[in-house]
C-alpha cells in the first residue's frame, strides 16, 4: 500500500522583517592586529594608487582586489575602508584562492576612496600605537570602557570608524591589482564593470567591435587578435574569459540501424516540451508530434549527420517508453517544439545562447526545455560559463526550467562537466548504466567548487544496455548524457503540465525522490550522481510509502522571515514518532560578474517542533539566521562551515534526520503542539533581489514504528485551516484532459 502526496494550500505564510541592527563592528577572534599590519596595508594601497596614477586608461576609477583571510561572510567584508558601508555595492568580481579556502574580491572605487583608505589606515595605526601599545586583540576590542577613555573629538577618525577599520583589517591579508590568466583562443570575455559602455571602453583601448558581439552589459566575443590586444593593454580589466564552444560534447552512436516503428496515434492534448538541439528530420514516423523550426544560418552547409542527434533526442520525449519498455515511466507521450539551432559539428555558443533567449521569449507557454548540447571544455572553478549564466537569467525571468545533459568525455583526461552543465537553476542530468552505476563517459561536477552539478543521474545507455532511439535512417542504439536528460524532461513536464505543480515544487520532488534518506553522500558520489538516481516510474515520485506522510508547500518570500507555525503533525502518547526531511528549491537571481558568489539570494529553511519559547527546533540543528548577530563568533560558525554543513547560498536545500534503527519518538512541547517552518532570506547585493522569490518545499515524515498516520494528518490540517489536495495521478490526468479539450460551439 502507498500514500498519495498531499498539497497544503489555503494558508499563506506570514512575512516578518528583521529586528534591530547589526550590533556594530566585530573583529576576527583568530587574529591580533598590530600597527605593523596597518603600516604594511597602507604601503600596499599607496603602491596601488601609484600604479593607477601611471596607468593610461579609458575609465576614471580604479580596480583593487582584497585578499581575505578566509571565505568571508557578507558581515566580515569591508565596511570601513574603500567605500565604507557602501563597499559591497562596489564589488565587481569574486573568486577563491587556489586552495579554495579564501575569498579574493575585486572592487571598483574612485581615487578619493583610495585616498580615504590610506588616511584611515594611518590614523588607526596612530591610535593603536598611542592607546593600545601597537596591538589589538579580540578581548581588548570588545572593552567598551577602555575605548571610551580615548578622546576622538579632535580626531579625523571616529570611535566607530576606528573599530570598523580594525575589524576590516582583521579579515584582510593583502591588497592587489590582479591580472587574468591568458586565454589564447577566440573567447567570450567578461570585463569588470567600470561604469562604461563596454563598446566605448574597448574602443578606448583600440578594439572596435559591433553591437552584435556584445552579450549583456559586460560580456563580449573577441577574436584572437583582439584578445591579445586586450591582454597587452589592460589585462587587469578581464574578469573571466572562456574559449567559444567549437565542438559539441560527443555521443556514442551504434550504427546498427533497424526498421523504425511505422505508426503512432495523432497527438491530442499531451503537453509540449521544448527541445533546443541539432536539426530534426521531418520524415520520421513521429513527425506529427514535432513542431519543427530550423534556425541554423542558411549559409552554413548542412549534412545528413546534423539530423541524428536532435531527431533521436526528440524521439525519446515523444515515444521513449515504446522504444525502451524497460524505461516505461508511466508518463505517456509528449509533443515537442523542436528548434534546430546547431549542426552536429562546430558551432558558436555565443550565437546559440542569443538564439535560446529569443526562442524561449517567443514560446512562453512552454515551461520545460531540454538542452542536450554541451562543450568539450571543462568548466572553471571560479566562475559560471557565459552559456549557463544566460540560461539561469532566462529561468529567473520567464518562469521556465531547463533540463540539461551533463556532457560526455572525449578522452580520459577530460574530467569536469562542460558548459552549460554548470547552470545553477537548471536540472543537470548525468548518465548511469542499467545496473545504476556511473557510465565510463560521464564527467564530474561540482560547479564553483560548491554546487551539486549534476543535480541527478538517470539511465543514458551503455554497452550493457543502450538507449533505443529513432534516427533519420531508422532505430539505433545510443549512449550519452544527451539521452538521459530527455527522460527527466518528460518527468518534469508531467509534474508541471499534467499534475499542475509549479517548477519549484517539481524540481524539489525530482531531487527529493532521487536523494531519499541519503543524508551524507560522499563528494565522489555527488560529483557523478548529484543528489542521486531518479526513480523510473512516475508513481515512485508522486506517491510515498504507507508509513510516510509527504506534503508539498509553496509560497513567496517577501521579507527576511517567511514563516508558518501551523503544521499539525499527529501525536502518539504526546510524542512525535517520526524522522523528518525537507527538500526546498528556488530560482534566485544570479550575477556572473560576482564570480564564486554567483547566487544573489540565500533562502535558508528551518523546519521542526516549536519550543515553549516560540523558536523552532529545526531537524538539522541549524542555528543560522537567529535574531542576535553574535551567533557566528559565539558558536564559531564560519562562512565556510555554513556552506559545507548547511549549504548556505545553494538554491537546493536538503535538511534531514537519519532514520537509524532504535530511533526514539520526540517529545512535544507544552505551549505549541504544531510544527513550524521558517524561510530566512539573505541578499548579497540588492535587498530587493529576494522580494517575490518563490520557493517549493517537499516535507517527508517517516513513522518510526511503521504506522500509517496520513488520515489523522489530513484531518488535523483541515481543522487548522489548510486545504488538503491529494496528488492523485488518475484524477489529475482526467482534469488535464478536460481542461485541454477544445470546445466547439454550434
Amino acid at each position: 500500500m502507498v500514500n498519495n502526496i498531499l498539497e497544503l494550500r489555503g494558508k499563506r505564510f506570514v512575512q516578518a522583517s528583521k529586528k534591530g541592527g547589526s550590533g556594530g563592528a566585530s573583529m576576527n577572534s583568530k587574529r591580533n592586529i598590530t600597527a605593523n599590519d596597518l603600516s604594511r596595508l597602507q604601503s600596499k594601497v599607496e603602491q596601488i594608487k601609484e600604479f593607477w596614477r601611471r596607468e593610461a586608461r579609458p575609465f576614471q576609477g580604479i580596480l583593487i582586489s582584497v585578499h581575505y583571510s578566509k571565505i568571508a561572510a557578507k558581515s566580515n567584508r569591508i565596511a570601513g575602508l574603500l567605500k565604507g558601508t557602501d563597499s559591497n555595492e562596489a564589488v565587481v568580481g569574486a573568486k577563491f584562492n587556489t586552495e579554495k579556502t579564501k575569498h579574493i574580491i575585486t572592487y571598483y572605487v574612485s581615487n578619493s576612496d583610495l585616498d580615504k583608505t590610506i588616511r584611515l589606515l594611518r590614523d588607526a595605526k596612530n591610535i593603536l600605537n598611542e592607546h593600545y601599545d601597537g596591538c589589538m586583540d579580540k578581548e581588548t576590542f570588545a572593552d567598551k570602557v577602555r575605548i571610551k577613555r580615548i578622546k576622538f573629538d579632535n580626531s579625523v577618525i571616529s570611535m566607530s570608524l576606528f573599530k570598523q577599520v580594525l575589524a576590516d583589517v582583521s579579515y584582510i591579508e593583502d591588497f592587489e591589482v590582479d591580472i587574468a590568466d591568458k586565454e589564447r583562443k577566440e573567447s567570450i570575455v567578461t570585463l569588470f564593470d567600470t561604469n562604461m559602455n563596454i563598446r566605448e571602453l574597448l574602443k578606448g583601448l583600440g578594439i572596435d567591435i559591433i553591437g552584435a558581439r556584445v552579450l549583456g552589459d559586460q560580456t563580449v566575443f573577441l577574436s584572437e587578435n583582439e584578445l591579445n590586444k586586450l591582454y597587452e593593454k589592460a589585462p587587469y580589466l578581464i574578469s573571466m574569459a572562456t574559449a567559444d564552444l567549437s565542438e559539441m560534447s560527443p555521443n556514442d552512436f551504434n550504427d546498427d540501424f533497424s526498421q523504425p516503428i511505422m505508426s503512432i496515434p495523432d497527438p491530442d492534448v499531451e503537453p509540449t516540451i521544448g527541445v533546443i538541439d541539432t536539426l530534426f528530420d521531418e520524415r520520421v514516423y513521429f513527425s506529427n508530434w514535432v513542431d519543427y523550426h530550423q534556425l541554423v544560418d542558411s549559409e552554413i552547409p548542412i549534412e545528413s549527420k546534423d539530423f541524428r542527434h536532435g531527431t533521436s533526442v526528440s524521439s525519446i520525449i515523444v515515444d521513449g517508453p515504446r522504444l525502451n519498455p524497460w524505461l516505461d515511466d508511466g508518463c505517456g507521450r509528449f509533443k515537442v517544439r523542436h528548434f534546430g539551432i546547431a549542426t552536429g559539428g562546430n558551432f558558436s555558443s555565443f550565437t546559440i545562447i542569443k538564439k535560446i533567449r529569443e526562442v524561449v521569449a517567443s514560446n512562453s507557454e512552454i515551461k520545460v526545455w531540454n538542452i542536450s548540447l554541451g562543450s568539450n571544455q571543462e568548466i572553471n572553478d571560479n566562475f559560471i560559463s557565459a552559456e549557463a549564466a544566460v540560461l539561469d537569467q532566462i529561468q529567473h525571468q520567464y518562469d521556465v526550467i531547463f533540463v540539461i545533459a551533463g556532457t560526455n568525455k572525449t578522452n580520459p583526461d577530460l574530467v569536469k562537466v562542460g558548459s552549460p552543465a554548470d547552470s545553477i537553476n537548471s536540472i543537470v542530468v548525468n548518465s548511469i548504466t542499467k545496473k545504476g552505476l556511473s557510465t565510463s563517459y560521464s564527467r564530474r561536477g561540482i560547479a564553483l567548487s560548491f554546487f551539486a552539478k549534476p543535480d541527478v543521474a538517470y539511465y543514458g545507455g551503455s554497452a550493457e544496455q543502450y538507449i533505443r532511439v529513432c534516427e533519420p535512417l531508422g532505430e539505433a542504439n545510443v549512449a550519452g548524457t544527451s539521452y538521459a536528460a530527455p527522460w527527466i524532461a518528460r518527468k518534469m513536464s508531467y509534474l508541471i503540465d499534467i499534475l499542475g505543480l509549479n517548477r519549484e515544487l517539481a524540481k524539489a520532488m525530482i531531487i527529493d525522490a532521487a536523494k531519499g534518506w541519503n543524508y551524507r553522500p560522499t563528494p565522489e558520489q555527488i560529483s557523478l550522481y548529484g543528489h542521486g538516481i531518479v526513480p523510473i516510474k512516475i508513481e515512485d515520485i508522486v506517491k510515498t510509502e504507507d508509513d510516510e506522510i509527504k506534503f508539498l508547500i509553496t509560497d513567496v518570500s517577501e521579507k527576511w522571515n517567511t514563516y508558518s507555525y501551523s503544521f499539525p503533525v499527529p501525536l502518539n502518547d504526546d510524542k512525535y514518532p517520526y524522522v523528518a526531511r525537507a527538500t526546498m528549491c528556488y530560482f534566485p537571481t544570479c550575477n556572473r560578474a560576482q564570480g564564486v558568489d554567483y547566487t544573489n539570494t540565500e533562502l535558508n529553511i528551518h523546519f521542526g517542533r516549536i519550543k515553549d519559547g516560540g523558536k523552532i527546533l529545526t531537524i538539522n540543528g541549524d542555528r543560522q539566521n537567529e535574531e542576535d548577530e553574535l551567533f557566528e563568533d559565539r558558536f564559531l560558525l564560519l562562512e565556510s562551515d555554513a556552506r559545507e554543513n548547511f549549504r548556505k547560498w545553494d538554491n537546493v536545500k536538503y535538511i534531514a534526520e537519519i532514520p537509524t534503527p532504535g530511533k526514539l519518538a520526540k517529545k512535544s512541547y507544552e505551549n505549541n503542539k504544531n510544527w513550524g517552518m521558517e524561510v530566512k532570506t539573505t541578499n548579497r547585493l540588492d535587498p530587493k533581489d529576494g522580494e517575490g522569490l518563490r520557493f517549493g518545499v517537499v516535507v517527508t515524515l517517516k513513522e518510526i514504528n511503521g504506522v500509517n498516520r496520513i488520515d489523522e494528518f489530513i484531518r488535523n490540517c483541515n481543522l487548522n485551516g489548510w486545504i488538503v489536495n491529494q496528488l492523485d495521478i488518475e484524477v489529475r490526468t482526467d482534469i488535464h484532459q478536460i481542461l485541454s479539450e477544445e470546445i466547439e460551439f454550434e
